[in-house]
């Protein structure tokens, strides 16, 4: 760290701040680089991001700002200009908390670092990088006179969010800060915690994208806010209002049947429909309005339909597609219009509706269906699994369901299990199929089946755990136990996406679909959990259970069929390409012609000898093991 004096010190303690806003140090100074942005050059703040920067600015009274916005428009820019302003105008010890200590030092590496060498009054505020030397590291930079610091942590960590005290506290993606930084309590209110030396000068940060309602902590504050919307004029009445997707008829965008691209936007008010080209000219004389004026806390919400960058059209096809799914539709809510996904699981799917919905199958695995996927779950005396085929956009079809009697430890039960794992399924078209992967829950007796899955693991059938929480459904890479692999799986995820699909009613996207003679204790059981909340630390968190003396094994084995779904990294257009394929494959068995009749044949034409059967079969991508079929192997994870 270079030397500093004790005049240099005290002038920049003692000396009030340069009087500029937050927005003005950043239009005068910043330099972007093009390396996290699509713009470089000098910084311009567009309307809707000047007054949430400047509430942060030390000559406005506000502590805590609240910041709920979609995805990529104001969040991190907003973050990134801060920390350039504290570090040049007004220095102090700051903390950045993201949720995981792998983002904190993305986002110092590729986003703050960057910044302090592209912007000229930045240079040299830092600390020089030396090898021994902790003031300049990834997650603490220290400023070169002293005055100050910016700490960067994960919202996992205890120690970092309570080892020092703190000026300004940024809190950023706080909706996927876990429940508890180990057993210290709520992230949040730790880090807030650390503001209190600073009672007369500190500044709050907290921003997020949102998530589900009720469960949301910028949900919470937002709400503790003067809930400021940032309304725009129409161009043909000028009445002010908030863009919101709408319906198209009353208000939002509206676009011709069959070319979302070609969005308007329907004013609310008068009803007129405004092209896209007139949406900056709106947006450049828009500006907040508080909801809630009587609260002292700034608060904003921004959604991507005032984006610059993304056209209505663009938003409107991105939203024809995410209905496809609950997941893909909930993370659109979040993420482009910055709006709280209310869960709908309290209503349980009905056993008896699902029952009466039952089909004739016109064979094993029927038209429409183009994967197969085994769950299997471990009781003390049996194994139950389920068969389940998978077509466009993750309709399903429960193909078999089968009860292994039995200890569990006898090998028998195994070799039974194994035999089921290679049968082979007859589709509707011709085209012979097997399972191409399988969960096996190891929470009981997880030797037993990690001794099956370690010589079964090439063929994807994998040992797995549920792991409690909020996160996806299949984790990046295996863990490992006496160097065995397995998986954790977010089984609430996992049980949010099998729900959501029974209450599909219409054959199509989602839909589940099953064979005529299934019995109503299986429905029972697929639908014996319901969504409950929990509270943690104050804080709400929902999570699946089961009502005492309930059986759920058709829903264990229906969540680790789609987890083995998951496994092969087929969702949405990747599905959808894969079903095209086994289609395009299907036609050709379709269209071979039938063979003749032995009456019909001469002495001069035996018929063809069982090798060249063989070696048809061998040649079928869907009936083969994982190394010979579209989907490829996964050998590579052992050298993880």
């Amino acid at each position: 760290m270079q030397p500093f004096s004790i005049g240099e010190v005290g002038a920049t303690l003692l000396l009030p701040p340069r009087d500029m806003s937050v927005s003005q140090w950043a239009d005068e100074n910043r330099v972007l680089t093009g390396a996290a942005s699509a713009e470089r050059g000098q910084w311009r703040t567009r309307p809707f991001q000047r007054e949430p920067m400047d509430v942060l600015s030390p000559s406005h009274p506000s502590k805590m700002v609240v910041l709920l916005s979609s995805a990529q428009m104001l969040k991190t820019e907003c973050l990134l200009n801060f920390l350039g302003f504290i570090a040049d105008v007004d220095p102090g010890p700051a903390l950045v908390v993201e949720p995981r200590i792998e983002d904190a030092k993305a986002l110092s590496k590729d986003r703050v670092a960057p910044m302090f060498r592209a912007t000229p009054v930045l240079r040299g505020k830092l600390a020089t990088v030396k090898s021994r030397d902790s003031d300049n590291t990834v997650l603490h930079k220290a400023f070169t006179n002293g005055s100050g610091h910016v700490t960067f942590t994960g919202a996992i960590s205890p120690s970092g969010l309570a080892m020092r005290p703190i000026r300004y506290a940024l809190l950023d993606e706080v909706d996927r800060y876990p429940a508890s930084a180990g057993t210290e309590g709520d992230p949040v209110s730790l880090a807030i915690q650390r503001t209190a030396e600073f009672e007369h000068n500190k500044k709050i940060l907290l921003c997020s994208t949102p998530t589900i309602k009720g469960c949301s902590r910028i949900e919470l504050a937002w709400l503790q806010s003067d809930q400021r919307e940032y309304f725009v004029p129409c161009p043909h009445c000028g009445e002010f209002q908030v863009l919101e997707l709408g319906d198209g008829a009353e208000g939002g965008l509206a676009w011709p049947e069959g070319h979302p691209e070609a969005a308007q936007y329907r004013c609310r008010h008068c009803k007129a429909l405004i092209p896209e080209h007139k949406k900056a000219s709106m947006v450049e004389q828009g500006g907040y309005r508080a909801q809630n004026p009587g609260s002292l806390i700034p608060g904003f919400r921004v959604n991507q339909l005032i984006s610059p960058k993304r056209s209505w059209g663009t938003i409107a096809t991105e939203f024809l597609a995410a209905k496809r799914s609950p997941e893909t539709l909930k993370a659109f809510m979040n993420t482009v219009l910055a709006t709280l996904w209310e869960e709908k699981h309290e209503v349980v799917a009905d056993a008896h509706a699902l029952w009466n919905r039952c089909e004739p199958f016109a064979a094993e695995v029927p038209e429409g269906a183009c994967l197969l996927t085994a769950g299997v779950d471990v009781q003390v005396d049996r194994l139950e699994l389920e068969i389940a085929g998978w077509g466009r956009d993750e309709e399903s079809w429960s193909v078999a369901y089968h009860v292994i009697p039995g200890d569990i430890l006898r090998n028998e039960v195994w070799a039974a299990l194994d035999e089921i794992l290679l049968s082979i399924y007859t589709h509707e078209n011709g085209q012979q199929m097997r399972v191409q992967a399988a969960c096996i829950d190891s929470g009981y007796k997880d030797a037993t089946v990690l001794r099956f899955t370690r010589d079964r693991y090439n063929r994807r059938v994998f040992a797995t755990k549920g792991r409690s929480g909020d996160g996806t459904i299949w984790p990046h890479k295996p863990s490992r136990k006496n160097q065995t692999p397995f998986f954790m799986i977010g089984v609430n995820a996992a049980k949010d996406a099998v729900h959501d699909r029974l209450k599909v009613k219409d054959a199509g996207p989602s839909y589940c679909h099953f064979p005529l003679g299934r019995d109503l204790e299986y429905f029972e059981q697929l639908t014996a959990e319901k969504k409950v909340i929990r509270y943690h630390n104050g804080f709400a968190k929902h999570e699946w259970r089961k009502a005492e003396g309930a059986r759920n094994e058709a829903l264990d084995c229906r969540v680790y069929a789609y987890a083995a779904l998951k496994s092969l990294g087929l969702s949405g257009a990747q599905l959808n390409l894969f079903c095209d394929r086994f289609a395009k494959h299907g036609r050709r068995v379709t269209a071979a012609p039938p063979p003749k009749a032995p009456e019909e044949q001469s002495a001069e034409q035996p018929q063809p000898a069982p090798r060249r059967e063989a070696a048809a079969n061998a040649r079928n991508p869907f009936l083969n093991g994982p190394g010979d079929s579209f989907l490829g192997g996964r050998t590579n994870w052992f050298r993880r």
